[in-house]
């Protein structure tokens, strides 16, 4: 009997270790936060915990029949509801869609360490059981979504030494290049743009480091100095992003960069900051960070960067679209190849085009004109940068489609400005315009009226709007509506798949796509 039971224990450890792989990618979406995580199940893992719920029933109905069964009969029902259940596992990976997530699970080695962990207190509890009381271990797999929570748990002390360990090491390799150009780029939305932007015009003169895609985490950080910095580099473009107050400052604690630029702030990540005032804050930590001869870059937004520009008193500069910025543009040009225009500066002046897309883009390129100049760049090696930058990949890109749709691939991370930018982009371009869009996220209070406002200024620019996850979307089909929108162009659908098969009925040559933000799968309503 004993063996039955710890057969049976092992089967429910079997779907619990399966689940574990689901849950864990949710809590490194979540950036492995107990209290994020817990408030993801709480709005959009309801469906997720009924699932492993079910599971512990059926488990406990398998156990009570296998244990007290006496005819053959009782047996085929238990060996019924077994395959049942097994199949109730295969199943899993597949509904939550495990396999094919747009964003992957990343198997670091504190992912590993967490399935190491979580693997030895299954055994262990599957052996208790065993000896026990089989049916108690439902109560373990009706908690599995919880599991994820107890191994990150009993390894905290361990990842605090090994964060420790890195963090350190990679602060002294860095802090031991008294030679470097070290940069900081923060802001509530344009970082990833600026950072890239900013390190091609710098290629022009300088052997610079630029970190891979959104790299802007202490960790993240951490790993490019730790595996990619090297002798021959003369300039480190740091990204840093946040969430919470302090944020910043932990990053500039790890890089102790000479020049800082804020590339914008707005309400972004208000769920965790709580007020525009902690993100105005957290940003500034930044240009505190400084040293005294440090030189600080902050945009002319007319509103809180252009405030931290006026109370910053070490070298300072403020880029603008108009002429009350220290580098400036006049003779802005936009369309849908791009856009030119010409740099103004206190030595001068200088023409420029570019392949990005939009004045925002214009904007973000003034900051880094700013920041070349100031490290002694020519006007001839930054317009040839200017010329050299490629569109980031998921940030108003421009994509060929079939069947002579022109695609505008927004997808990362959207934001009210961004957002706005985006469709003044599609305005610009000719030919009827389709938007595909779940809305944005993260905007705490603001989030309901954001969206609003967003659907409002998309009815004058499209032609069809798909809205992707009805629960999202409403507060925009709201703001089309007050917009005069036509609402018989206006698709609902529960996921992009649906959406994009839906628009593929109706587009024709030379219809123009925006695909505006792809929220990840923690966000996923189906």
């Amino acid at each position: 009997m004993i063996f039955i039971s710890l057969g049976l224990t092992l089967m429910a450890a079997f779907f619990c270790y399966i689940a574990m792989f689901h849950f864990c990618h949710m809590f490194q979406l979540e950036g492995y936060k107990p209290r994020e995580y817990i408030k993801w199940l709480s709005e959009y893992g309801a469906n997720r915990v009924i699932y492993t719920l079910g599971m512990s029933i059926l488990y406990v109905i398998i156990s009570i029949i296998v244990l007290t069964a006496k005819t053959i009969g009782t047996y085929i029902i238990g060996g019924v509801l077994i395959l049942l259940f097994f199949g109730g596992c295969v199943l899993f990976p597949t509904k939550f869609n495990i396999k094919n997530a747009k964003v992957p699970l990343k198997y670091t080695w504190r992912v590993k360490r967490i399935f190491f962990t979580g693997a030895i207190v299954l055994l262990g509890l599957s052996i208790a059981c065993a000896f026990c009381s089989a049916p108690i271990m439902g109560i373990v797999l009706a908690g599995c979504c919880l599991f994820i929570l107890l191994a990150n748990a009993i390894n905290t002390p361990i990842e605090v030494l090994v964060k420790k360990h890195y963090f350190h090491e990679a602060k002294n390799k860095l802090a031991s290049r008294k030679d470097m150009i070290k940069i900081g780029i923060t802001g509530s939305y344009g970082k990833t743009s600026t950072k890239f932007i900013l390190g091609t015009i710098l290629q022009e003169k300088y052997c610079v480091l630029v970190p891979p895609s959104s790299f802007n985490t202490p960790m993240g950080l951490t790993r490019v100095i730790r595996e990619q910095l090297s002798d021959e580099h003369q300039v480190f473009i740091a990204e840093m992003g946040a969430k919470h107050v302090g944020d910043i400052a932990e990053l500039v604690e790890l890089v102790q960069p000479s020049y800082g630029i804020i590339t914008s702030i707005g309400p972004q990540h208000l769920e965790t900051f709580k007020s525009i005032e902690n993100v105005v804050k957290t940003k500034y930590e930044l240009i505190e960070g400084l040293p005294s001869n440090g030189c600080a870059f902050f945009p002319d937004d007319g509103s809180y960067a252009k405030k931290l520009y006026v109370k910053t008193t070490c070298k300072k500069y403020l880029y603008s679209l108009n002429k009350n910025g220290d580098v400036y543009a006049e003779e802005i040009l936009v369309s849908e190849r791009g856009s030119s225009f010409k740099v103004v500066y206190p030595g001068g002046s200088f023409y420029a085009t570019t392949q990005l897309l939009g004045k925002h883009n214009v904007l973000n390129i003034l900051g880094c004109v700013a920041i070349a100049l100031e490290l002694g760049l020519s006007p001839q090696q930054i317009t040839r940068g200017i010329a050299k930058i490629q569109p980031v990949e998921h940030r108003l890109q421009l994509i060929k489609g079939a069947g002579g749709v022109t695609v505008i691939d927004d997808a990362f991370n959207s934001n009210p400005a961004g957002a706005k930018a985006a469709i003044d982009v599609l305005n610009a371009f000719s030919g009827r315009k389709f938007v595909v869009t779940p809305g944005m996220i993260e905007l705490g209070d603001r989030e309901e009226e954001e969206n609003g406002l967003f659907g409002e200024y998309m009815a004058k620019a499209a032609d069809f709007v798909f809205l992707v996850g009805p629960k999202h979307t409403e507060p925009i089909y709201s703001g089309l509506k007050r917009g005069g929108f036509v609402m018989e162009k206006v698709f609902v659908a529960k996921s992009l798949a649906e959406a994009t098969q839906r628009m593929g009925k109706l587009l024709k040559p030379g219809d123009v796509v925006l695909f505006e933000n792809d929220l990840p799968d923690n966000y996923n309503e189906e």
